[in-house]
């Protein structure tokens, strides 16, 4: 009998991962997924469920949504992607993670299924994983983190009860297509008839390209950009905001739907986000002072857009950025987001997919003079301590795979 350890690095190495490989791993469509939903007797069918879409801003909405569902007492799945430390954070009951004998015992399971033609992907295996345990434990209702795209994301087997699409930026252009307009259309996969779906996206252009999709196919929208959201949060950046109206939006429709859901409850779960949800990575504040340790998970074009407007809300003698990319990120557009005059720490994720910042060199030399390049982000962290002084701030970020490594 394999242990815990052993089926979890066969479900790394045997099946597709796009954590460690990238794009070859992306299986779309509903084949596979179907096919183990009918061999576990269909789980997905057996709890309510919200469906959270967005190239920004789904994982923060899907724990605020989780964390006030939490508040109001109902039981609450929650399946957000990709995890920071342990496999296990990606599949959560009340902020509870799912026990490794259940991950364990659940592959040893599917494992037996395999054949030549029938052959999962990682996350394929990994959402029907999250849709048995859901099952299993009766929870009240999940809610569920497209992975990538929409249209033919995995998770698109299910029938919410509300949908949301957070915000449309250039990511993953060799999946879902090389224009906001095609990503947009991969997003709005996930809009169904007669579902009501909550409208995060700020840029006119295309949140009026989701609403035409929604009148299109008979869906009930809302507008959140419109929502007046004056809810404080633990979760602090400034780019919560947008994340908060999209939450509220789907609150909302739940409200109208029979969800039980006070004010109070909304305000301790936007409050207690953190808490109640174990979520972290999103501008959390690792050390408060002398220096101040902060990281963030953004790793594309419009999250670090949003993190330049964050830097310029901090007070510092001098700004050290530890960073790190992941191939496929377009650095042309990332670098001039990034603060000119700060002291600079590139590094490689520990992933296969990690970028040596000596391939880019040349194009960090365009950008910036003050920087350092290290083999790993322990040594470009320890460095950053090192010359750091007590009134300097240290963020860490580039990609989730940085910030997993201070966890």
């Amino acid at each position: 009998m394999q242990t815990y350890q052993e089926i979890l690095e066969w479900l790394y190495s045997q099946v597709s991962n796009y954590q460690n490989v990238g794009s070859s791993a992306y299986k779309p469509g509903f084949k596979n997924i179907l096919q183990l939903c009918h061999i576990l007797n269909n789980p997905q069918k057996k709890f309510k469920s919200v469906h959270i879409a967005g190239t920004n801003g789904k994982g923060s909405t899907s724990n605020m949504t989780a964390s006030i569902l939490k508040s109001a007492g109902y039981k609450v799945g929650l399946f957000t992607s990709p995890h920071l430390k342990n496999f296990t954070e990606r599949i959560r009951v009340n902020g509870e993670e799912c026990p490794p004998d259940f991950v364990h015992d659940f592959l040893v399971k599917i494992k037996s299924h395999f054949t030549e033609e029938f052959n999962p992907s990682f996350f394929e295996l990994t959402t029907a994983m999250a849709f048995e345990y859901f099952a299993r434990q009766k929870v009240d209702i999940a809610v569920i983190e497209v992975g990538l795209g929409g249209r033919l994301d995995s998770t698109n087997s299910i029938s919410p009860e509300v949908c949301a699409i957070t915000s449309v930026s250039m990511d993953h252009t060799d999946l879902l297509g090389d224009t906001l307009e095609k990503i947009a259309m991969e997003k709005a996969g996930i809009i169904k008839s007669g579902v009501p779906v909550v409208i995060g996206e700020e840029k006119p252009n295309i949140k009026t390209l989701l609403i035409d999709v929604a009148k299109s196919r008979n869906a009930e929208y809302v507008d959140a950009t419109r929502i007046q959201v004056t809810y404080p949060s633990d979760l602090i950046g400034v780019y919560q905001e947008q994340n908060k109206k999209t939450t509220l939006g789907i609150i909302r429709v739940l409200q109208d739907k029979g969800f039980n859901i006070s004010e109070n409850n909304i305000t301790d779960g936007f409050l207690h986000v953190q808490k109640n949800m174990n979520f972290r990575g999103r501008w959390d504040i690792l050390q408060k002072e002398k220096p101040m340790i902060v990281c963030d998970t953004a790793h594309n074009e419009d999250g670090f857009r949003q993190l330049s407007q964050q830097f310029k809300k901090l007070q510092y003698d001098k700004l050290r950025i530890v960073i790190g990319f992941v191939k496929g990120k377009d650095l042309d557009k990332i670098l001039p987001l990034l603060p000119e005059d700060a002291v600079y720490y590139f590094v490689k994720p520990n992933i296969p997919r990690g970028l040596h910042p000596n391939q880019y060199e040349d194009k960090i030399k365009l950008f910036f003079k003050d920087y350092q390049t290290f083999d790993t982000a322990e040594e470009g962290f320890k460095t950053a301590k090192k010359e750091a002084l007590k009134d300097d701030v240290i963020f860490v970020g580039g990609s989730n795979f940085v910030v997993a490594e201070f966890f």
